[in-house]
């Protein structure tokens, strides 16, 4: 015969596994919440780094077409994966002559360029004398 003690559980048995899951289960929620968040920002990053480099792309592309760096500073909007970023561009001359150092930055905010996801430097040479070979020449 079995005794009624080996049965089941009692009632403090049951009481102390529900406050064991309900102390677990929020912190659980709050680690998945946590780790949706950082897989969002880093796919924006990526994002707007693949946006960054095809701008400084298409700054060498046209410094080359042109014979002519741009100088100063540029913004615009680009469209990848579904959504609009914005970019600022600035190039300014560094000390050495005819070098210049051109940054992309890349946000999702339009008008803070301070709140960028990203931001790229590239260093650009302004001389494009005829001993210089084009590109497809």
């Amino acid at each position: 015969m079995i005794s009624r003690r080996s049965c089941g559980f009692t009632l403090v048995e049951v009481m102390v596994a529900l406050a064991i899951v309900a102390l677990s289960v929020p912190a659980l929620l709050f680690t998945l919440d946590q780790h949706i968040d950082g897989t969002g920002h880093l796919r924006d990053k990526s994002m707007a780094s693949l946006v960054a480099g095809n701008k400084l792309a298409e700054v060498r592309l046209l410094a080359a077409s042109r014979r002519q760096l741009l100088q100063g500073s540029e913004t615009g909007t680009a469209d990848m994966a579904g959504r609009e970023w914005f970019w600022w561009l600035e190039s300014e001359q560094t000390q050495v002559p005819q070098f210049f150092r051109i940054e992309v930055r890349v946000g999702l905010r339009e008008g803070q360029p301070e709140a960028a996801l990203i931001s790229r430097v590239a260093y650009l040479s302004a001389d494009f004398s005829d001993n210089m070979v084009a590109p497809g020449a």
